[in-house]
């Protein structure tokens, strides 16, 4: 797949995942009312049947003149009660998903037009000036020329540890943010390298695929977690089935968030490394360069602030996450290939380099990538 299939797949990847996002959550709230039936049946029949009693006693003189009006009462006591729990789930669902959908969909137009900056002041990274860092300015500038892209703006995590990662809706709105370790620690080429994968993926339009899809885990995590929260802090009994519907959604807003959405997250593929791999070799020219950069940088890639903020870890050059006793899930959701595997391939470009440099006799030179 060359660069320009890999963008294509990228356009078509956001456009299914932007229409999978809204029918997979409809399936969830639905599933959760549909298990929580009988217990809105229980705390709605306690309203209805005050509301009944209170509407046959303010208007029994007219029933017992007319018996009509009392089965009229019965009968829609009957509607309700013999309403199926499938019917009453849809009702539910109908009644709350327009609004998350409007909640949602301003969530993410606001994130998409400032996710980059959000996601960057989370991490408390700092904008480089030109002036403060001079060296890393134009490195990242020369790199950005070879590769056909505008300059994205350069931002610092101040953490001893490597990592680096890239965020923006298109190339003219794109940023890029090393620690501190990573510019410490590799020398110029290694940096280089790094910053032509970061310009890759922005190249190749997986920021905006990544940023999309995370803010829309981040939309549900978050209001999920707000919505069960408020849910326990409802005490008046006016608002109980306020309460209740809160709470199921909130819960069926956190599996979605947590368990749903990273599946379809799956659907970003780990190909996007390696072709971001590849491609920075393209502009480099160098594939034994990012091989020893990502292997310094496997190293000591854990970035403390990212704990916090683990979605902004699949943006990252290496997973920053630490494995623990649940790593075979961790290998299951992960958005990244391994290292080893990812220098594996890079060692066979670089062999395939020296071929062709020593059958033209010169070194390979490359051609500039225009990513648009």
């Amino acid at each position: 797949m060359n660069v320009y299939d890999h963008i294509d797949s990228n356009n078509r990847r956001t456009l299914a995942i932007l229409c999978a996002f809204p029918v997979a959550l409809f399936v969830v709230v639905f599933v959760f009312f549909f298990l929580f039936a009988d217990v809105l049946q229980i705390i709605n029949s306690s309203f209805r049947h005050f509301f009944v009693l209170f509407s046959i006693s303010a208007s029994l003189e007219n029933m017992l003149q007319d018996p009509a009006l009392l089965d009229q009462h019965l009968a829609g006591i009957r509607a309700v009660v013999e309403t199926s729990r499938m019917e009453q789930a849809i009702l539910h669902t109908l009644i709350v998903y327009p609004w998350i959908i409007l909640a949602a969909f301003i969530w993410i137009a606001i994130s998409y037009c400032k996710g980059d900056a959000m996601v960057f002041r989370m991490l408390g990274a700092r904008r480089v000036a030109p002036g403060d860092n001079r060296a890393l300015v134009r490195l990242v500038e020369n790199t950005a020329i070879a590769a056909g892209l505008p300059a994205p703006e350069i931002y610092l995590i101040d953490d001893n540890a490597m990592n680096a990662l890239a965020a923006g809706r298109s190339p003219d709105t794109a940023s890029i943010a090393l620690t501190r370790g990573l510019i410490e620690k590799l020398n110029k080429t290694e940096l280089e390298a790094v910053v032509a994968h970061e310009l890759a993926h922005i190249g190749n339009r997986d920021t905006r695929l990544m940023q999309i899809t995370i803010e829309g885990i981040g939309f549900f995590t978050f209001f999920g977690e707000l919505l069960i929260y408020g849910s326990f802090n409802r005490k008046s009994r006016v608002s109980k089935t306020r309460s209740v519907l809160s709470l199921i959604v909130g819960l069926a807003f956190l599996t979605f968030g947590y368990f749903v959405a990273p599946i379809l997250r799956l659907a970003l593929s780990r190909r996007r490394e390696y072709q971001a791999d590849a491609t920075a070799v393209k502009i480099t020219r160098n594939a034994d360069t990012l091989a020893q950069a990502l292997s310094k940088i496997a190293a000591s890639p854990r970035v403390d602030i990212l704990s916090g903020c683990p979605l902004a870890g699949n943006m990252c050059i290496v997973d920053p996450t630490k494995a623990g006793s649940f790593s075979f899930m961790r290998e299951l959701y992960a958005t990244h290939p391994s290292v080893e595997d990812r220098i594996s391939e890079l060692k066979k470009m670089a062999g395939k380099q020296n071929e062709q440099s020593e059958q033209s006799g010169q070194r390979v030179t490359g051609r500039v990538i225009d990513f648009h």
